[in-house]
């Protein structure tokens, strides 16, 4: 029965297209590493799986992606089906579909895609990991003022916020590459639901395709999308961290801040204002990041109240949207590390503001605390009035003020000498005796800054160690396949 020509235009015909682009591949693999285990198993004869083994090699994988649907097949596998077919003789080639089914086949290749998506996105993060470490290690005695509730708090540097950024991508490289684990699981051999009764070797298939592991139980090994949902959720909360650090640099750029400054490369003028220098890049950085959350949210809600088992709407519609997130997602991490590997921070600036508005105030009651057991409520009070005072008594030395204020509040005087005091109000003070763990005194971010390395050249090793046995199990399939 053929195909309605609206069903084909609307959903067959771009279904074909999607497949072409993003499935040819692992198909093709998975028609090998399959071929070879039934041979292993004696489940095909060798001289057939030998026959099958050329005629898949007489596909043209650029004669298929160029190919245009033509409505006399549903989808690529019974397009490439059909193709081997021609090389081989049906009965042959019918021998290759033994002991599996679209079902478990489209679930492969689905996880041989993500698992390589997953890659990418955290090879993205590890960049930007880098250039921001870089940057912290070059910043750790920049001050700044920082914000809470948007106004202007206490004083920080600038490698104290970039370091609370690097470990956050840390937990985020962390959260991929759990869901890269539960991604690198074989369901080949799950069938339609299942399994088989054939004597199939699920490990061995595992092995020529480079998983870890095979699935479990194979109801579940085709209903599940669980480990889909969780490489979306780890990517989700990657883009809207990242989206909230892009929010600041922006901010950052701007005239009236003046903290940060892009290379030429990476800004636009204006068609109309000469004087423009506009930070494209991070703007579509963030752009792209919403983009990908917004459809990291479409596929949650495509897959949310659909059945538990075999159903289109976990397949050919959802899987260009995966991989479009994946795409976007990438982008916009990588233009951001790109973006701020050659920018600049304003350190004169930085320091000016970080003198500004009272922000170092908290010290002076610290240290009141600190140096003569004052309560620290009763530092707190004393530290408000001479805020107060400074403000309406502009002329006042301030050593004289807090000297009155401290015999007020506290029943007796206070002395410092304006050079002591002017100490404990500056900004760099301020920051250097900040030396708890993870705060803000160089002593910590240089310290910090050698662990996140650390931390940085672990997942690479570890990102390095999953590509080498994807590759080589490439490797290994093809003397698989010629020792046939």
């Amino acid at each position: 029965m053929p195909f309605d020509p609206d069903y084909i235009r609307l959903v067959l015909s771009q279904n074909f297209e999607d497949a072409k682009a993003q499935l040819l591949t692992p198909l093709m693999t998975i028609h090998s590493a399959h071929l070879v285990m039934l041979a292993e198993q004696g489940i095909v004869s060798r001289a057939d799986a030998v026959a099958i083994r050329d005629g898949l090699a007489s596909v043209s994988l650029d004669d298929v992606k160029c190919a245009a649907y033509d409505g006399r097949c549903e989808d690529l596998f019974f397009f490439v089906e059909r193709l081997i077919v021609d090389a081989c003789g049906a009965d042959k080639a019918g021998r290759l579909h033994t002991a599996r089914s679209r079902n478990d086949i489209d679930m492969t290749m689905y996880r041989m895609q993500q698992r390589e998506m997953i890659l990418r996105v955290l090879e993205s993060v590890a960049r930007l990991r880098g250039v921001l470490i870089d940057l912290a290690g070059r910043h750790v005695d920049t001050v700044f003022a920082a914000h809470t509730h948007t106004q202007p708090a206490q004083v920080s540097t600038v490698a104290h916020y970039l370091l609370a950024v690097v470990e956050q991508l840390e937990r985020d490289a962390v959260r991929l590459e759990a869901a890269y684990a539960s991604t690198n699981r074989n369901p080949l051999g799950a069938c339609a639901i299942t399994g088989t009764g054939f004597p199939i070797d699920r490990q061995r298939t595992t092995e020529l395709l480079g998983f870890d592991a095979t699935t479990g139980n194979t109801y579940g090994s085709i209903a599940t999308v669980d480990y889909l949902l969780e490489s979306v959720s780890a990517v989700a909360v990657l883009l809207a961290g990242t989206g909230r650090v892009l929010q600041d640099f922006l901010l950052w750029c701007t005239a009236e801040v003046g903290y940060l400054h892009l290379a030429d490369g990476f800004v636009q003028s204006s068609s109309i204002m000469p004087q423009k220098r506009n930070p494209v890049a991070l703007e579509h950085a963030r752009s792209l990041a919403s983009k990908a959350l917004g459809q990291a949210g479409a596929i949650l809600l495509t897959v949310h109240n659909t059945p538990f088992g075999d159903i289109v709407d976990t397949e050919d519609d959802l899987q260009p949207l995966v991989a479009s997130m994946f795409n976007d997602a990438t982008r916009a991490v990588t233009l951001m590390a790109a973006a701020m590997a050659t920018a600049e921070f304003n350190r004169e600036r930085m320091a000016e503001r970080a003198r500004l508005g009272w922000i170092t105030v908290t010290e002076l009651a610290d240290t009141l605390t600190r140096e003569h057991q004052v309560p620290f409520k009763k530092g707190h009070a004393v530290a408000a009035k001479f805020v107060t005072e400074s403000a309406s008594r502009p002329k006042e030395p301030a050593n004289a003020l807090l000297r009155e204020i401290t015999r007020e509040v506290l029943g007796r005087p206070i002395e410092y000498d304006q050079a002591r005091l002017a100490e404990v109000l500056s900004p760099e003070y301020f920051v250097r005796i900040r030396s708890t763990p993870g705060g803000p005194a160089p002593s910590e971010t240089v310290k910090a800054v050698a662990q996140s390395r650390e931390c940085l050249a672990r997942d690479e090793a570890w990102m390095r160690t999953r590509v080498q046995k994807l590759r080589g199990a490439e490797e290994l399939l093809k003397a698989a396949a010629a020792g046939l």
